[in-house]
């Protein structure tokens, strides 16, 4: 007996061994945007985490940016470059030598590696979060406790063999003693080894009793604390999609007087950002971290003793900026949110239409009176109104749920043209279109119109938050008479930094009904075959073609996403002029009813799951060709873009300003130049035919035709584009307007 209670040991405080991880500091050059370039960082490495500073000094009161390593992915480029994709940004680094670009990256992997050991000891985002000293005490007890019982569970598990040992031993010695005199001895060792080997097998299981009743009782507090953290990450989630609006609000607001937004100063109360019940959640792996200004000296100081995340709300949609060594909080640039009310034109539809049956629309000579005050390549752009559902997509982990974003994606861009039965301006050979919402949205666009006959567009789509979209698109449109059918041509294609996955599909037919009679309207049909050429993952869409006597709901699109084996692992269901769901299927089983003495798969799913739902149209949206918000400010006057841009086209601005008439003679004016110069062309390269000589054709200026591996010419955006328009020199572009 005593023997036993010696052997237990007091209980200990255990130390929790974790891989030690060294500081690493030093200089490195940080990519930071197309006008400034690389600017040199002080970065340190700690904890797992890689934060960076202006300089050495700003490490007292500003950091400008963490990235977490235990989700980062290290990619080394070049000489001296390396890359860190993490929440679906990626920081391009330099190092001044080999050397040190070697140590880094060493340092790097190596934190990378104990981070991701630490990641049940941290939160999801891999930060290390304060916690509060009442949860530290109780959880230090509860280690204590448990650390514990683990010693007793050790020392009992030692003297049961010790005990075991000798208890037989003993018995072996009883069955050589049988029948002699000291075999009462001998029994009497025997029973007292018993006696002790059972004491200590219970308090074996006391102790394992107790070992489970402690943790089972902490396991349910943990996973409170958990769904409670969830629940915090979900609502911060939640407040920061809500940053867009409000950002719209106070634009609004400092349009309508912006005297008062302006000044030496701009103080933002703090005292409203009241902290809500319950510990607040600091995590976000989703947050990206911008560097401040270049120039401004000065910084705001947030003290944390609100909810975070509302204060996030009040504070970043402002930015700081030095104006004439003054510095000045001002307000991103405010995008309108109107343009002038469409005229009321008359017009006979049918002297210009009926003698236009059968014929390819853009070979027609159209007035702007059918037109709305976009081009093509601007219509094409739009399709990126819902780029967030891309952003979203960028940071999945599964790539069938990635699947379900992308397919959302792609149905989001037709339903802008619902309402919209207006043709978009047929573009000039060489017209160009940008798109710039890299602080909004963290994207930027090029369009170049880079065939007339047929009419060809490329597009080419960059976004820093984690994917890379790009498509070549010809337009076949017929007159059928009672409808016009636009069917377009060509692959859109979409990369993923992160993962790699590339997605490939193609666009449905669009419809105009009721050309001569009755009400325009226009009506999506067909199928779109999305393909994963990474994992083989697929999904095939079906826009259900309208029908009055259908009883399907109007608009209708239904999807199945499987795996490369055929598996079908989601249910897509909605319509496209409104929202789409996914629905995980759990079981499938073979039904009846299908055609042609064909079984129906019945899938069972969980609850749907939005996917994506369309933004309201602005007020007074009827009066201006129902446009979008987006829309709206695709034709806003901009400082800097190529003279090509389809924003200095003179019908397009005309006809936006309700000018018509004026319109169409600046539209037959520039048709009849591009017919010229065609002409002109086609004159050279039949001359130096007859001289025997070979002049290439027409060339894009910032694409370039390459052939994919299935046999199809493509146009890739070749560079220069972005360049060009930091130096202002677009001494190549050709004078087409």
């Amino acid at each position: 007996m005593n023997e036993l209670v010696k052997s237990l040991p007091s209980p200990t405080l255990p130390g929790l061994h974790l891989p030690s991880v060294d500081t690493h500091k030093g200089w490195l050059f940080k990519w930071t945007n197309y006008l400034k370039g690389y600017q040199r960082r002080w970065f340190v490495l700690s904890n797992g985490l890689l934060s960076y500073y202006r300089t050495q000094a700003e490490m007292a009161h500003t950091c400008r940016g963490t990235i977490p390593l235990a989700t980062a992915h290290i990619e080394v480029g070049d000489t001296c470059h390396l890359v860190l994709t993490s929440g679906g940004r990626s920081y391009h680094l330099k190092a001044t030598s080999e050397g040190e670009c070697q140590k880094w990256v060493s340092a790097l992997q190596q934190a990378k590696a104990n981070a991701t050991l630490l990641m049940h000891h941290s939160d999801d985002s891999g930060d290390e979060v304060p916690v509060p000293q009442e949860d530290r005490t109780l959880t230090q007890g509860v280690l204590k406790t448990l650390a514990s019982k683990l010693d007793d569970l050790s020392t009992c598990n030692e003297l049961i063999g010790k005990h075991g040992a000798a208890l037989q031993r003993s018995l072996s010695e009883l069955e050589d003693l049988r029948g002699s005199t000291d075999s009462t001895d001998k029994v009497k060792a025997v029973n007292e080894r018993a006696t002790l080997f059972r004491i200590t097998s219970n308090a074996m299981i006391n102790a394992c009793r107790d070992f489970v009743d402690v943790a089972e009782s902490h396991s349910r507090r943990w996973q409170k604390a958990l769904q409670h953290e969830r629940e915090q990450r979900h609502h911060l989630e939640e407040t920061i999609e809500q940053l867009a609006k409000q950002h719209n609000s106070l634009e609004r607001a400092w349009r309508e007087n912006p005297t008062s937004y302006t000044g030496e100063t701009l103080s933002v109360s703090q005292t409203s950002c009241r902290s809500q019940e319950g510990d607040a959640s600091d995590e976000n792996d989703e947050a990206e971290f911008f560097d401040a200004m270049e120039d401004s000296p000065a910084f705001i100081t947030v003290t944390a003793t609100g909810n975070i995340d509302y204060c996030m709300s009040n504070l970043l949609s402002f930015s700081l900026q030095d104006t004439s060594g003054t510095n000045h909080m001002q307000l991103r640039r405010t995008r309108r949110s109107r343009i002038p009310d469409k005229p009321n034109y008359s017009l006979n539809l049918w002297s210009i239409m009926k003698n236009c049956i059968g014929k390819d629309l853009s070979k027609i000579p159209m007035p702007v009176n059918f037109n709305e005050p976009l081009s093509m390549l601007q219509r094409l752009t739009e399709d990126l109104e819902y780029s967030e559902l891309l952003d979203r997509a960028a940071r999945c982990d599964s790539s069938l749920e990635q699947m379900c974003l992308v397919a959302a994606f792609s149905v989001s861009s037709y339903s802008t043209t619902v309402h919209r039965t207006a043709k978009p301006f047929n573009p000039l050979l060489g017209e160009t279109y940008e798109l710039d919402r890299l602080d909004e949205y963290g994207y930027r666009s090029i369009c170049e119109q880079v065939s007339h006959h047929p009419p060809a567009a490329a597009h080419h789509v960059t976004s820093q938050r984690g994917w890379t979209l790009w498509q070549h698109i010809t337009i076949d449109s017929k007159f059928r008479g009672k409808y016009i059918s636009v069917v377009p041509l060509g692959n859109i294609h979409l990369q993923f930094h992160s993962s790699g996955n590339h997605y490939v599909w193609s666009k449905v037919t669009s419809t105009v009904h009721n050309i001569i009679v009755g009400k325009l309207w226009i009506d999506q049909s067909g199928d779109i075959d999305i393909v994963n050429t990474t994992t083989k993952d697929t999904c095939r869409l079906k826009f259900s073609p309208y029908s009055y006597f259908s009883r399907e709901v109007p608009r209708k699109v239904t999807g199945v996403v499987e795996d490369r084996e055929g598996t079908a692992h989601y249910i897509l269901s909605g319509t496209w002029d409104d929202k789409m769901e996914s629905a995980k299927i759990v079981d499938s089983s073979q039904g009846c009813g299908g055609s042609e003495g064909k079984q129906k798969t019945v899938y069972q799913t969980l609850p749907p799951k939005l996917l994506w739902k369309k933004y309201p149209l602005p007020e007074n949206a009827e009066n201006m060709h129902f446009f979008s918000s987006l829309a709206l400010t695709l034709n806003e006057p901009e400082e800097g873009v190529a003279p090509t841009d389809s924003r200095l086209r003179p019908d397009q601005r005309l006809m936006e300003a309700g000018l018509w008439d004026e319109a169409n003679s600046q539209k037959q004016r520039l048709e009849e130049r591009q017919r010229l110069e065609r002409k002109r062309r086609e004159a050279q390269a039949n001359q130096a035919l007859e001289e025997g000589e070979y002049i290439e054709g027409y060339q894009p200026l910032w694409f370039e035709k390459r052939t994919e591996d299935t046999g199809d010419n493509i146009y890739i955006y070749k560079g220069g584009y972005w360049e060009a328009k930091e130096r202002q020199d677009w001494s190549q572009c050709p004078q087409i307007f």
